[in-house]
Parts: C-alpha cells; sequence; structure tokens
C-alpha cells in the first residue's frame, strides 16, 4: 500500500517507516519539523535503503494539506502528528487545542474529500485518567481525571474519530492507545532526540548521560512501590512501530482500539539501574518531590492486541537501553 505518514520524522514515526517499509509497502512522509530533524529521512535509507518521499507541511495549512492529497493518492494514513509535551501543554493549552485537535480535523476532511478512508491514529495511554495501580484495558474508563490539555487533545480526538465512523461508515479506523515509548532502533541511526527540554523519562536520562543536563530528577520516592519510585510501562519502540504493522493487517469497517504496551511496570529506579548497566558508567540524579498529578503505577492490558492483531511486545528494557546507548554513541 502507499501510506502516508503525518509526523513520519518523529521519534515513533520513523521508526514505523522502516518497518512498513521492510514489509513492502511505500511509505511517504509528512511533517512540519517543528519536534524532528529532516536528517531523519537520511536515516531510514542508510537502514531500509528507501528514501521516503517528504511533504513538508503543517497540518495548520489546509490549503497545502489538501494540493498534497490532490496530486497522490494514498492508501491510507498513519497519523502521528501533534505536540507532545505535558507539561508544555499545560503552559500552552490553546497551541496545544489549535494544533492537535484543528490539524486532525484539516486532515480528516481532506481524507474524505479524495476518498482516502483508512486511518491508524497515534493516541496515548492518557485517555484514562487517573486511574492509579490498576491494569488498564481497552473497556477501562475514558476521558475523566486527565490532567493535562495533551492528554484531552488525544480524548476529544477519540470523540471525533468514534463520531466520524458513524457518519461515514465507509471508514477504517484503528486507535492506537500507546504506553511509554522507550528505546532506539537496533542500527543507532534513529532514537529520540526531542528539541526541545525533554519531558519525558528516556530522553532526560539520555540527556544526563552525555552531560547536557546535570542530573535526573526522580520525583518521589514515597509511593507505594517496592522501591519508592513510580512504576510505568515502558515498551521498546521498534515494538510499538510493529504494532502499526499488525494494525493495518487487521483493519476492518468502524472504530478498534488497541493498547500498545508490555502489560507490565518498571520502576525509574528499575530504569536508572538498567540504564547505569548498560552504560558500565552511574548516572547522576537527585530525589524530588512528586509532581502533581504524578500516579504510582501505570500499565497496559495488551491482551487484545496479541488476541486480535497477533502482536505482543517481545523486547525487553535491557534491549531498549544497548539501543539507546548505540545511538547516543552514533549521536557523537
Amino acid at each position: 500500500m502507499k501510506i502516508l505518514l503525518t509526523g513520519g520524522t518523529g521519534y515513533i514515526g520513523s521508526h514505523t517507516a522502516v518497518e512498513l517499509i521492510s514489509r513492502g509497502h511505500e511509505v511517504e512522509i509528512l511533517d512540519n519539523l517543528v519536534n524532528s530533524k529532516i536528517t531523519a529521512l537520511d536515516n531510514i535509507e542508510k537502514i531500509s535503503n528507501v528514501k521516503p518521499k517528504f511533504y513538508f507541511v503543517d497540518l495548520l495549512d489546509k490549503e497545502n494539506l489538501d494540493k498534497t492529497f490532490k496530486k497522490n493518492h494514498f492508501d491510507l494514513v498513519i497519523h502521528f502528528a501533534g505536540l507532545k509535551s505535558v507539561a508544555e501543554s499545560i503552559e500552552q493549552p490553546l497551541r496545544y487545542y489549535e494544533n492537535n485537535i484543528g490539524g486532525t480535523i484539516n486532515l480528516l476532511e481532506v481524507m474524505k474529500k479524495y476518498n482516502c478512508k483508512r486511518l491508524v491514529f497515534s493516541s496515548s495511554a492518557t485517555v484514562y485518567g487517573n486511574q492509579d495501580g490498576v491494569k488498564l484495558t481497552e473497556d477501562s474508563q475514558t476521558g475523566i481525571g486527565i490532567t493535562n490539555p495533551y492528554g484531552e487533545t488525544k480524548f476529544m480526538i477519540e470523540q471525533i474519530l468514534q463520531d466520524l465512523a458513524v457518519a461515514d461508515p465507509d471508514f477504517k479506523i484503528t486507535i492506537l492507545r500507546y504506553f511509554n515509548p522507550v528505546g532506539s532502533h537496533e542500527s543507532g541511526l534513529l532514537g529520540e532526540d526531542p528539541n526541545d527540554i525533554p519531558n519525558n523519562l528516556m530522553p532526560y536520562i539520555m540527556k544526563v548521560s552525555t552531560g547536557e543536563l546535570a542530573k535526573l530528577s526522580v520525583y518521589g520516592d514515597d509511593y507505594d512501590t517496592p522501591d519508592g519510585t513510580a512504576m510505568r510501562d515502558f515498551i521498546h519502540v521498534v515494538d510499538l512501530a510493529r504494532g502499526h504493522v499488525a494494525a493495518i493487517d487487521h483493519q476492518k469497517n468502524g472504530v478498534q482500539i488497541y493498547n500498545l504496551g508490555t502489560g507490565k511496570a518498571t520502576s525509574v529506579m528499575e530504569m536508572v539501574k538498567a540504564f547505569e548497566k548498560a552504560a558500565g558508567k552511574p548516572l547522576p540524579y537527585k530525589i524530588a518531590g512528586r509532581r502533581p498529578g504524578d500516579l504510582a503505577v501505570v500499565f497496559a492490558g495488551a491482551e487484545k492486541a496479541e488476541k486480535e492483531l497477533g502482536w505482543k511486545a517481545e523486547l525487553t528494557i535491557e534491549d531498549a537501553m544497548r539501543d539507546t546507548i548505540n545511538y547516543l554513541n552514533h549521536l557523537k
């Protein structure tokens, strides 16, 4: 198939491009490069021997988005594009609502106009809100207790997609709720390298290890967990990318929703220790107070994806740390 990836030069998008190309799909990428680098295209080519065609377009620029679809027929769109910093979304809510929701509506209107009615949407576990310590399944409540505008935009887009599928039954829509992506491509050529101050644990660890940041702040060591630090479901980004391939292979009319996670939680300190072991050196860190709204334990129930898509996470935290070190070495 000819597949358009919005936000395809980003962390998850670039890894997904590699997996799709390896399965014989024709991949094209549309991105505004706000939080990614154009060099991702060269690195995708080094890994896959194919350089995706690239469109430098912002989803808020509906005129150029329309021109892109008018000149090309796409069989399917994987929609990664969106602003994604939780902290920034609290500081700039209007920007997040305009970009994430407005951009998605533009995309859907143009897809409908040009009869491209297959979509995979990059959602997030944040739609589950503040449910603590329970296994989150696709049937768990969503939309209640979401603590930031970023998560609200993901929830609202899910609602828009549900409504669209009712209004136009020809649409085939798959919503993938990610947990916590980590790791890099085993080649060391692709990885997470945010343009701004990192918001997630792994890029923060990476910047501390390279000396860009002095030390890691571990927010809270008094949670009701084995080592007192918060626990999350960390999934290797390559497993996550393969989940998109599986989703494409099993699409049907209407909306399908799947969690992409490992089904188990790993603590912040376990992540730190695993990184130290892979790097062969200590990682400077300090214990800081809990952040408002942070939960003790969040992890996925991923049985539905295994049963219906034939997909499950196979790579380990140790794999993720090894690949991250490899990526850092390539950045030097």
